[in-house]
């Protein structure tokens, strides 16, 4: 449509309209979102080509039958994805190919989205300033009270309201990150030595806290819906046959788990608890995914909350650099061994941001946020189905689970994912004394939030999928 930032003469307003009037017919959510995913797709497509003048504002939303804020905050989110590109008085235009050259695409890192429609900076600065009209520059930076104040647990007990109901703030233990947490949980329950039980799939922070720690971790065998309750029981007796390794705790992530993405369900669930009272058992319920699953079940800890210590942190549904996590204990015991424990290592929660977490919970910008986060995610969800095909599922949250074919042993492919400027974690980064009896498995975990923007990610998956349809055997051919 264009040369040299001029627009062609003889491109007439009817060609832009056909090219534009089907902008809002795809998807479900606000029109100016649909606008900038119209845009994205136009240009992933080729569609719109870089360099391709926009329309102007006025003449679109009158096309689109839309008001002009609409068009304008549609506009505005496709430059915060870097797919347009304003240039003064010549107008508006499709932002030229981000250079790539030496730029990996990240698909390892489990980290959420950049949240759909929001304006992350904008957001930060009016919540920081918000912060320090209500409070105190020296409170915000001396020490605080460790496992969080009454006000802290009170936001707490807020965040988590929709996965356990209604709690008692005094329940809560506030705590500076995830890891945090399971290393005091680990310090609490178990002795030196001890074995702690959990699937043989498991979030790599767990086998690395034990080692650190003096610890043992056996795993449980599973089926698709989860770890066995049979396979439990047997896991409890042999722990107690071994003298001084006897069997504590068991860890579970059962929503979206890390890195499988399933869930598991509640009879399932059920049937965990029933063993893990009979066997003395604790159970740590790590579950930072259960509001990006549509219809969760319930979790453990709102089935049987006397038996199980419930643990959700900000990182994995707002934004990782807010460390805050928050602890729901069974009982003030408990409540007072793990926060004895958390303080041998970590005093508080850092106050700046711990404060803005919990402001943010308080005034609803973090369910906000989370919003954005969620359909930002779907979005990603449905990018990475249409690249990898149907293997790939249409998951929730923010990663999924890619079962390799037989000709990709999984650290072959991550190498070779490596060498194509892609990171992906191997199935051999989370696999933890697997049955010899049955065949490792052979996957990827593809968590889809670190690459910040889409059309990056997008390139980075459709490169994924030729590399995954690549022939092996052949030959590699040098050329000079």
């Amino acid at each position: 449509m264009t040369q040299n930032g001029r627009i062609d003469p003889d491109i007439t307003a009817a060609s832009w309209a056909r090219t534009w009037a089907s902008a809002l017919q795809v998807g479900n959510g606000p029109r100016y979102l649909r606008l900038a995913d119209f845009i994205e797709r136009a240009v992933a497509e080729g569609t719109l080509a870089p360099g391709e003048r926009v329309p102007a504002q006025r003449a679109l939303a009158a096309l689109l039958s839309v008001d002009l804020t609409t068009v304008t905050r549609g506009f505005n989110e496709a430059r915060r994805r870097a797919l347009i590109v304003a240039r003064g008085p010549l107008g508006t235009f499709i932002a030229p190919p981000r250079a790539a050259l030496g730029q990996r695409v990240n698909l390892s890192m489990n980290i959420p989205p950049p949240p759909a429609g929001i304006d992350a900076n904008a957001l930060l600065r009016e919540g920081l300033s918000r912060l320090l009209l209500r409070s105190d520059a020296d409170l915000l930076m001396t020490y605080h009270l460790g496992g969080g104040g009454a006000a802290d647990c009170a936001a707490g007990a807020k965040w988590l309201e929709p996965m356990l109901g209604k709690i008692d703030p005094a329940q809560l233990v506030v705590c500076p990150g995830a890891q945090a947490a399971l290393a005091a949980l680990i310090l609490a329950f178990t002795g030196p030595g001890e074995v702690v039980l959990s699937e043989p799939l498991v979030y790599p922070g767990l086998p690395h806290a034990l080692a650190q720690l003096g610890r043992r971790l056996e795993t449980v065998a599973t089926d698709a819906e989860g770890m066995l309750p049979d396979a439990l029981e047997a896991a409890c007796r042999q722990a107690g046959q071994n003298g001084p390794h006897v069997a504590r705790l068991v860890y579970l992530n059962p929503t979206l788990q890390n890195p499988t993405a399933t869930t598991m369900p509640e009879t399932r669930r059920r049937a965990i608890l029933r063993v893990a009272a009979r066997c003395g058992l604790h159970i740590v319920e790590d579950d930072p995914y259960w509001r990006f699953a549509p219809d969760a079940p319930a979790p453990l800890a709102r089935l049987a909350p006397t038996q199980v210590s419930y643990l959700s942190t900000l990182s994995k549904t707002l934004s990782p650099g807010l460390r805050t996590a928050f602890l729901a204990m069974p009982d003030t015991a408990s409540h007072a061994r793990v926060l004895a424990a958390l303080r041998t290592f970590s005093l508080m929660a850092a106050p700046l941001t711990n404060a803005l977490a919990l402001q943010w919970i308080e005034d609803g910008t973090a369910t906000h946020i989370f919003e954005g986060v969620r359909a930002e995610a779907q979005a990603r969800q449905r990018m990475a189905a249409q690249a990898l095909g149907p293997a790939a599922g249409e998951n929730a949250g923010i990663h999924l689970w890619y079962e390799l074919p037989s000709y990709w042993p999984a650290r072959e492919l991550a190498a070779a994912a490596s060498a194509e400027g892609l990171a992906v974690a191997p199935s051999t980064a989370f696999e933890q004394g697997m049955d010899t009896t049955r065949s490792p498995t052979n996957a990827i975990r593809i968590s889809l939030g670190a690459t910040a923007e889409r059309t990056r990610l997008q390139a980075g998956l459709r490169r994924l999928s030729a590399l995954l349809a690549s022939d092996r055997s052949a030959p590699a051919q040098v050329l000079v």
